[in-house]
């Protein structure tokens, strides 16, 4: 791909001031008037949003491992991804036509956020308080290694108050895409910004000695920021070898954090070893399913997901991945998962992984699709099902629980986004432009 076919997002050489109001026209000429055509992948991307989330750390990660290291069980993957990516293509191949051509929808990206004249200022505040928020969190010890094996839940009024602002690290990175796709910010100041959400996350993977979060988190930003049309394929190749290659020093500093900590470390266990994440997928092979164990029913999805913990602080914590652990032969001061995909077999079955992707890919392709191309309303509501529910690493059911406490958690943005809206004037628009929620 060459430079003369790469697609530039639209940026404003001079973003307005934050109390002038944009005018949508100026926002469509200025799309207009650096439009070039979008590469394939890139628009392939936007096609097939929910099954390239699915897909993308199979084929990046976990498949060629268990090619590379000749897992007999590679089968079973390509049996759960054959389970789970015809309902997410039904579902997605629906709703193609709002689509529009090719790049139609990327310019109704511009437009459909480019009625919030404070955007980026918002954007900018739950930066900052996400980053205070999780530093905060960090410092009362929420989330480390050492209090999951003694299975404490931090309840200090600091970890209490923080947890009021749960997934405003994925709501503060969906905000400050938006303000660059409006126009309001500059790739650079976007870049700086982003920049102080990973350097914040990986101060709490130092201070937690846990690097899942600090993964999770990147492949978030990657899934998020591609299919908005902020990156390019090569770019993702480059940062995808350069995580292998520092990937041994990560993994070395991680043991020597929880070894200082008192935390037994498996000095067998290599750097490369930590990788094959195929063998933890491809263990639920093994039983038959679905597996009746203890799990959260909708009882907790309501009394963990919309009631934050500061108005229920005695609620014990959620672990299937414990309960899974118990099932295995293992303690409950430790956890196991099958990944994602996996877990949803090992509890539901088949058709469990049949319906929670078709129905997760409705939810996706509706935030992105249903009334035009998304605003920053539905654009951060879409960023919460991708970093929970579709997420690679995330635990099932728990993860259906964080979407809904990111939703909850994030209404207060939301509604400040909504009211702070300025309604366009009255006049025939083209059906990816209409909707700017």
């Amino acid at each position: 791909m060459t430079a003369s076919t790469s697609y530039r997002i639209v940026e404003a050489r001079n973003p307005a001031p934050t109390g002038t109001p944009p005018i949508t026209s100026n926002a469509t000429n200025a799309v207009r008037g650096r439009r070039r055509k979008l590469p394939r992948v890139t628009w392939l991307l936007q096609l097939f949003p929910v099954t390239t989330v699915v897909l993308a750390p199979y084929a990046v990660l976990i498949v060629p491992m268990a090619v590379l290291n000749d897992n007999p069980d590679v089968g079973f993957i390509v049996m759960l991804l054959a389970l789970a990516l015809p309902g997410c293509l039904v579902v997605e191949l629906a709703f193609l036509g709002r689509m529009g051509r090719r790049g139609e929808w990327q310019r109704g990206l511009a437009e459909a956020n480019a009625g919030y004249p404070h955007l980026f200022t918002i954007a900018r505040a739950v930066v900052l308080v996400s980053i205070t928020a999780d530093l905060v969190s960090v410092q009362a010890g929420q989330g480390t290694i050492f209090t999951q094996i003694t299975g404490e839940v931090a309840s200090s009024p600091a970890a209490v108050v923080s947890s009021l602002f749960l997934g405003w690290r994925y709501l503060a990175f969906a905000l400050l895409v938006a303000s660059l796709l409006a126009g309001r910010a500059s790739r650079l100041a976007c870049l700086r910004w982003t920049l102080c959400l990973l350097g914040t996350q990986l101060v709490v993977g130092v201070a937690t000695a846990l690097t899942a979060p600090l993964m999770t988190y990147l492949s978030f930003l990657v899934a998020l920021a591609a299919i908005c049309g902020l990156l390019h394929s090569r770019f993702v190749v480059v940062a995808l070898m350069a995580l292998f290659l520092i990937w041994p020093t990560v993994y070395a500093a991680r043991n020597d954090l929880r070894a200082g900590g008192g935390v037994a470390v498996d000095e067998a266990m290599s750097s490369a070893d930590r990788l094959r994440l195929d063998l933890q997928v491809t263990r639920a092979s093994e039983y038959d399913t679905p597996v009746d164990i203890e799990r959260p029913g909708p009882v907790e999805v309501v009394r963990y997901g919309l009631v934050p913990r500061m108005f229920d602080p005695d609620r014990p914590a959620l672990s299937t991945g414990a309960r899974i652990n118990e099932y295995l032969g293992g303690t409950s001061t430790s956890a196991y998962t099958f990944l994602s995909l996996g877990t949803v077999y090992f509890l539901e079955g088949p058709w469990g992984v049949v319906l929670f992707h078709a129905g997760w890919a409705l939810v996706g392709v509706l935030l992105l699709r249903a009334g035009g191309a998304p605003g920053p309303i539905r654009l951060a509501v879409f960023s919460f099902a991708v970093a929970a529910p579709l997420m690679w690493s995330k635990v099932y059911p728990e993860s259906m629980i964080l979407f809904v406490q990111f939703t909850v958690a994030a209404l207060p943005v939301l509604l400040l986004l909504r009211l702070s809206r300025r309604r366009p004037p009255s006049r025939a628009a083209p059906q990816h432009a209409r909707s700017g929620t």
